[in-house]
């Protein structure tokens, strides 16, 4: 069993192509043992946003502060805490934050093959 608060988990800067003021942290993943599910932490500061991307699998987020848009496919929504986010295999995606505070959100990703 793991318990510890957020803000005590190692926050890196997401440095992948098309990300602009992301920081991640990863709250339970390969360093747990986790083989099934990770969840990460992610801040988009204002007027930051992550890659504009797609994968093959699917995410699950939970808002928890900040305003944002969220683009999904040829879909844009506004998200705010509270709301909940389903992103389907493969659907090209971005978290844009357009407020004045950060953007923070949980994500949930089935682990990779190399942790299974």
């Amino acid at each position: 069993m793991k318990v510890k608060p957020i803000a005590q988990h190692t926050q890196n800067e997401v440095t992948l192509e098309g990300a602009a003021q992301v920081r991640m942290r990863m709250l339970v993943g390969p360093d747990e043992g986790a083989t099934r599910f990770h969840m990460r932490h992610f801040e988009v500061a204002p007027g930051g946003h992550t890659p504009h991307h797609h994968h093959g699998y699917e995410h699950e987020v939970l808002v928890l502060r900040g305003r944002g848009v969220v683009l999904g496919g040829a879909d844009e929504r506004e998200i705010g805490p509270g709301d909940v986010v389903w992103i389907p295999p493969d659907e090209m995606h971005q978290f844009r934050n357009v407020g004045d505070e950060p953007l923070e959100f949980i994500c949930l990703i089935p682990a990779p093959e190399c942790c299974a």
